[in-house]
Parts: structure tokens; sequence; C-alpha cells
């Protein structure tokens, strides 16, 4: 009976833990040395590019991101902004080999001469699967600039590669990875991982 009950709370929580998944992303974040700290409760607006016209994409990205900036302590405000903040997104497509690393596109063709016998012989291979499995870059930028004097104060990259193609929750995990330590993070390049609902 005990035996049982260890395995069902086993398989429970295996369960448990493959309803969720973890979205590991390598972020670089600059920060000017001269720029003052952003203090919590500062109040921001978004700042698009002349070339982001679509509104139904706007209004989902600024969704995600005024998320995840107020949970950083930063307040959508419009009309009283000291702040302006940039989002540029970005998803890719691309084929990976059987060992996860990218395909060239180009097919991979092995030829040799047979052995342990008289004469030769040649074969031909593919060298991995047909169709090529996909894997999917997801990359936002993300800066935050003065709007006294239209200084970038903060820059922050996020960039993940993995199985997973739908971007917009992805793009919540990035976004929430290149916050991380906001508005102090550390230097240099790092590796962050968020974990996500399935």
């Amino acid at each position: 009976m005990m035996r049982l009950v260890t395995l069902l709370t086993a398989a429970l929580l295996l369960g448990g833990c493959s309803s969720m998944r973890l979205v590991e992303s390598q972020v670089r974040t600059s920060t000017p040395a001269e720029a003052a700290p952003i203090e919590s409760g500062a109040r921001y607006r978004f700042e698009r590019l002349p070339s982001q016209t679509d509104p139904v994409e706007n209004d989902s990205i600024d969704a995600i991101a005024e998320a995840e900036l107020q949970e950083v302590g930063l307040l959508r405000d419009d009309k009283a902004a000291r702040y302006s903040v940039q989002i540029t997104t970005r998803m890719e497509s691309f084929y990976v080999d059987d060992w996860g690393r990218p395909y060239s596109g180009r097919t991979s063709i092995f030829i040799g001469t047979g052995g342990g016998y008289y004469g030769s012989g040649t074969m031909f291979g593919m060298g991995m699967r047909f169709p090529p499995p996909s894997q999917y870059r997801h990359e936002v930028t993300l800066l935050i600039r003065d709007l006294q004097n239209n200084q970038v104060v903060y820059e922050t990259r996020a960039t993940h590669e993995g199985p997973w193609s739908d971007r917009y929750n992805i793009l919540r995990a990035t976004l929430a990875a290149a916050l991380k330590d906001f508005p102090q993070p550390s230097a240099g390049a790092r590796r962050v991982k968020v974990e996500i609902p399935r």
C-alpha cells in the first residue's frame, strides 16, 4: 500500500512539472555610467518606430510589456511620462540537424568506399532526418529614454532559441529575462531562466 501511495505521489509531481516549461534566454544589459538610476514608480509611455504600424501587433506587445514593466515597478502614464519605452521584437525559424546545430539548407552527402572486401562501393546519405526539425529564435530589445534630454538610460536585449513557436508566450518570458534585476542588473552577458506554463 505504501509503495502505491509513493508511486501516485511521484506521478502527480511529475504531472505538475510537465505543465511548466523553462525558457532560458541570453541577456545583455547596458546602462550609461552617468545616467541616474530609474526609481520605482517612475512613469513611462511607449514609443513606436515608423515601421511599427500594425495596431493589433503593437497592442499585443504593449500589453505584455506593460505587465512585465509593472513587475519591476514602472507605471504606464501616457500623459505624465518621465521616460519612453521602445520595444522591438523578432522571431525567425530555422532548421537544425540531429545534434541541434543550425542547418545550412544544403544536403549533406557522405561518399565513401566499402571496406572489408575486395573492390569498392559508394554510398550516399542525407545525414539527417527529413524534413529536418525546426527551431525558433526569439529576440526582444527594450530601450528606455529619459524624455527630458532624449538620452537612452537603459538598454536590454534577450534572445531565446528553442522548439516553441508560440511567440507571445515566449515574448513574455524573454521580456521578464531582459528585465531581471532591473534597474541595476549584473554586468555583461548572462543566462536567465524563466518558467512559464505550457
